[in-house]
């Protein structure tokens, strides 16, 4: 016979007047957060109390009920209630809806249940809600200072309902986030969100600002990497329209659908992704148009092999490097310049360039655990980053070769091995057999902590070994991912920037990647064989490698929540020492890094810095894309730096720079010559003389 389910019964509810009423002390809330109570208690005066308070009885010392009840859940409730009694707005007899628990459970576990077992209200429930009251006629400020929420999260929660019902259901399902999703309502074009939303969901690519770019771009340079990838030609057959400027040089026009040319340019990323996993057999591979800097970060890299020349390669390529030696000598001696001479070498040159550029060939079984990494160069052409092992795809066997310190014994030079010892101590008693045992542990520290100090002592005597070492360490960290540790307790950080869009394709990353990429092909594989290799090493090489590695803990980031005030005066310092800064390293403003990133004021003020007032007058009238593209025209070789880039003597010299600029200096206005401007700026300018004030309140526009 099946046993009965026993059916639970709930506490009775009733109203219990309100000084009949005190808190318990073993209510788990004692920090505030949230609504303040003064806001609750507005509430529960404008729609009554929603949820009844959790009570107790409380027992004299007979345990009798006294007439008292404690409350151990509820605790923000009744301080709201007794400030509204406090404001004589509730009366001290006032009946208060309560549950009383029988007491079968600890007080404490009831008020932590409680507080654990709410959930937040998701933020497309809080729209729909918002929404349904505004329907009703309310505005947003009433619905905010109904539910004690900022206007700005009203109109935000509003703004939800110009996105389309399938990605607002996508969202409901975590398929997106809510960053994402607001992304989404700068458009109300409902169709392209979700056109744009079918391309990005086949794409690592799904950051906010790239949606927004995606929704906000109207046309494309036939001259943009996607374009020059694609072909327009295969644009234009797949339906896209090109606009071209027939009175201009437009370098081939403006392609009009940008979401076409995005599913057009990953579909052709995927196949060529793919093209590469079939042909050469890799276990994985991915495909963006961009990975964000320090995407192999994690990941042991391995290099493969420059395949040898055949035999008529190599009689070809020595006699193209004979016919190019001999040309260039007689070339060198000639009076003058022959233009079928430097045509032939150039050829020469791309010929022996060819023979030499020879293909990776990478060992099967590397190639069987490793992957590639697909991307858009920024000429459009096909980026190809091989030979990566994910940590879950290293081989067992590897791994335990390279890992000493996980069990197995340790050869004392000769010595009895160093097995598992639980005893502490030393001394063995005569009676003991005369077979011998392997050390005591406790031994075995004692004497290896003198080893350690004694060796500290010679190391410090013997600095090129020191140097040696701490390059040891710091190649082992920039370079393998597993393998034998450096006795040196010295850690290397490098700091991951993958927040900053487009980082990887500067000329500064580039130059590290190549000297990353250089040594890793010259470094051992076997990371036990690194110091013999490094001992090997010349000292100009030996150093050229320790800076590289050095370089990668560089961090002189600042962060919204640590400003690192001492880390980056450091930076300062070490900038200063080895002639570094922004200008010289190949840094400018523009519309993309900069400008199109701060308001309108920021803008100007820039512009005012750089060139002049007369110059930041004549762009405040623009819209602010057009702002930012004419400020970005204008500052082109100024100099100028934004205050995070700047040093000390950075700002000295810009000081000079306002001066020379059109500021007031020895009691006087150094005029400026007219800037370089466009020539519809020019006829604007005379058509209407500008004023000594621009309107600051139209350069108060956020930045998109």
């Amino acid at each position: 016979m099946a046993q009965a389910v026993q059916k639970i019964t709930l506490s009775a509810a009733r109203d219990i007047p309100f000084n009949k009423l005190v808190l318990s002390q073993q209510n788990v809330r004692k920090i505030k957060a949230g609504v303040s109570i003064e806001d609750l208690a507005e509430d529960i005066a404008h729609r009554g109390l929603l949820a009844s308070l959790n009570v107790r009885p409380e027992l004299n010392h007979e345990g009798k009920e006294t007439g008292m009840y404690r409350i151990p859940a509820g605790g923000r409730r009744y301080r709201a209630l007794e400030w509204l009694v406090s404001q004589k707005r509730l009366g001290q007899t006032a009946g208060v809806p309560c549950i009383v628990s029988s007491g079968g459970t600890p007080e404490v576990e009831d008020s932590l249940a409680e507080n654990v077992h709410r959930v937040s209200l998701h933020p497309l429930d809080q729209f729909r809600a918002f929404q349904a009251l505004r329907e009703q006629g309310l505005g947003e400020e009433e619905i905010a200072a109904r539910f004690f929420v900022s206007v700005a999260t009203v109109r935000q929660r509003l703004r939800l309902a110009s996105v389309s019902s399938r990605l607002l259901d996508l969202y409901a399902e975590d398929e997106m986030n809510l960053e994402q999703i607001m992304a989404f309502s700068i458009t109300n074009d409902r169709v392209r969100q979700e056109q744009v939303w079918d391309t990005l969901s086949r794409s690592h690519s799904r950051e906010p600002y790239y949606i927004r770019r995606l929704l906000t771009e109207s046309a494309i340079r036939a001259s943009d990497r996607r374009a020059v990838y694609v072909g327009v030609d295969v644009y234009e057959a797949a339906g896209g329209v090109v606009m071209r400027d027939l009175f201009e040089q437009d370098q081939g026009g403006w392609l009009q659908d940008p979401v076409l040319l995005e599913q057009l340019a990953l579909e052709k990323l995927k196949a060529d992704a793919d093209a590469i996993q079939e042909a050469e057999g890799w276990k994985w591979i991915e495909a963006a148009f961009d990975f964000s800097y320090g995407h192999t970060s994690g990941l042991r890299r391995f290099y493969g092999a420059q395949a040898e020349m055949a035999e008529e390669e190599r009689a070809r390529y020595d006699a193209t490097r004979a016919e190019y030696d001999k040309l260039d000598a007689e070339y060198a001696k000639a009076s003058e310049y022959s233009a079928a001479t430097e045509q032939r070498l150039e050829e020469l040159g791309t010929e022996i360039d060819r023979l030499h550029d020879r293909p990776y060939v990478f060992d099967a079984e590397d190639v069987a655990r490793g992957g590639v990494f697909v991307s858009l160069g920024a000429g459009g052409e096909l980026k190809i980053e091989r030979g990566f092992v994910r940590p879950e795809d290293e081989q067992k066997a590897d791994v335990e070769a390279f890992d000493a310190d996980d069990g197995g014994s340790v050869d004392l030079n000769g010595r009895s091995s160093v097995t598992e010892e639980t005893a502490a101590g030393g001394d063995q008693s005569e009676d003991e057999d005369e077979t011998v045992k392997s050390l005591p542990d406790r031994l075995v520290l004692d004497l290896t902590a003198a080893r350690t100090v004694a060796l500290r002592n010679g190391l410090a005597n013997d600095p090129v070994v020191a140097f040696i070492a701490v390059l040891h360490a710091f190649v082992l960290k920039t370079f393998y991912s597993y393998g034998s540790d450096s006795c040196l307790e010295i850690t290397l950080q490098s700091a991951k920037f993958s927040q900053t869009d487009g980082l990887g394709d500067t000329v500064w990353a580039k130059e590290i990647d190549q000297r990353q990429e250089g040594w890793g092909q010259d470094l051992p594989r076997d990371p036990n064989d690194l110091w013999a290799f490094l001992i090997g090493l010349d000292d100009v090489s030996r150093q050229a490698l320790f800076a590289h590695c050095a370089s990668l803990s560089v961090n002189a980031v600042i962060e919204p929540w640590s400003k690192r005030t001492r880390a980056i005066a450091h930076a300062d310092q070490l900038a200063r020492s080895i002639g570094f800064g922004m200008v010289e390293a190949g840094w400018a403003p523009t519309a993309d890094n900069y400008f199109g990133r701060v308001t309108k004021a920021r803008i100007l003020q820039a512009v005012r810095e750089a060139k002049g007032n007369r110059s930041a007058e004549l762009i405040g009238h623009l819209k602010k894309a057009d702002m930012a593209l004419e400020a970005e025209r204008l500052m082109t070789n100024s100099g100028w730096l934004p205050e995070p880039l700047r040093l000390v003597t950075d700002s000295a010299s810009f000081e000079q720079g306002i001066v020379e600029a059109g500021e007031i200096a020895d009691g006087g206005t150094v005029e400026t010559p007219a800037p370089d401007l466009p020539a519809f700026l020019t006829a604007a300018d005379n058509a209407s003389a500008p004023t000594d004030e621009i309107d600051e309140h139209r350069h108060l526009d956020a930045a998109e």
